[in-house]
């Protein structure tokens, strides 16, 4: 029978948690079960609500509020999905909407008012296009993770149906969401973005900022903490080195099915560096970590912009032939 501590870890299943899954990358002390077939949406729910596993991938935004009001989680700087969000704006191509700008007064929908993706698209929304987001009549399609009070001077009407349908039907101005949407998929010329070429909005913001926006945070049950602190190092050492894995797995061209993807790998190293999803605390995270922090605030969702150090326990990270794919 082994010795070591058992623990489960609900993640999404990437290719940066795979040598974690079959067991190529081991937490020294740690017997991993990985828990990585639930949507994103059911893992965040299960954790916060119920605290169902030891450690898990969680919404950033949900993560912030989650240790603003107490809940009995710490998290460790590894971020396990980042992703730009500027092609995430949709609009119903009736409505009048050219640029940022134009959303002022529009009605506007939203999967939760707290997830990540939004959250981020707001701040930015306000901070990089100048729009007043209290002018805005927010529709929410979902109930929120984490309850919490409407922010002053903002409107938000809970619940209002499926935010995909109603911006099809006009009923909706426009559309935050994490996810693609269906009309955008299949084509349907009453939707569109708000940026068309996202793309370059996107490069052009991480040329400025040097930020590439992240999502979900790893989070570690604090009862966990108290009893063995050595865990959060141990697992985020683990997470380092299974994403190298995977950027030594993925640099062979054979592994992913797309004709040009060597292209597109040498494009992303040329502009983001070698280790674009870097972990730990370092000083790019911390201006990404104090940009989601700052958003967070200012728009109500936490009593305060809290240091880092309060919201995530510093570790040393330990990479395993870091460098030998490039």
């Amino acid at each position: 029978m082994s010795d070591k501590l058992h623990l489960t870890f609900a993640a999404g299943d990437y290719e940066t948690v795979k040598a974690l899954k079959d067991g190529t990358v081991k937490a020294e002390g740690i017997e991993l079960t990985m828990l990585t077939d639930m949507d994103s949406s059911s893992r965040h729910w299960r954790m916060i609500r119920n605290m169902e596993f030891d450690v898990a991938e969680l919404s950033g935004s949900s993560y912030l509020m989650a240790k603003d009001r107490g809940l009995p989680l710490t998290a460790i700087p590894v971020f396990l999905h980042r992703r730009f969000r500027h092609g995430f704006i949709f609009i119903n191509t009736a409505a009048g909407i050219k640029t940022p700008k134009d959303l002022e007064g529009k009605r506007v929908g939203l999967k939760t008012w707290q997830a990540t993706a939004i959250l981020y698209l707001r701040g930015l929304l306000a901070e990089e296009y100048g729009v007043d987001l209290s002018t805005i009549h927010w529709v929410t399609e979902l109930e929120e993770e984490i309850g919490f009070d409407v922010p002053k001077g903002y409107t938000i009407e809970h619940g209002g149906g499926d935010v995909s349908d109603m911006l099809v039907k006009g009923e909706l101005d426009a559309v935050i969401h994490p996810d693609i949407l269906k009309p955008i998929l299949n084509g349907d010329d009453r939707v569109a973005r708000l940026f068309p070429d996202y793309r370059a909005e996107e490069e052009a913001y991480f040329k400025r900022t040097g930020i590439f926006p992240i999502m979900h945070v790893t989070a570690i049950r604090d009862d966990i903490l108290a009893e063995c602190p050595w865990v959060a190092t141990n697992i985020a050492r683990a997470c380092e080195a299974a994403k190298w894995a995977a950027y030594r797995r993925v640099s062979n061209p054979r592994v992913v099915p797309l004709a040009w993807f060597m292209d597109e790998w040498e494009r992303q190293k040329e502009m983001m560096g070698p280790d674009p999803w870097e972990n730990g605390l370092g000083e790019t995270n911390r201006k990404n970590l104090e940009t989601l922090i700052r958003f967070s605030h200012s728009q109500g969702m936490i009593s305060k912009a809290h240091p880092i150090e309060f919201f995530f326990r510093d570790v040393m990270l330990e990479s395993r032939g870091r460098g030998e794919w490039v």
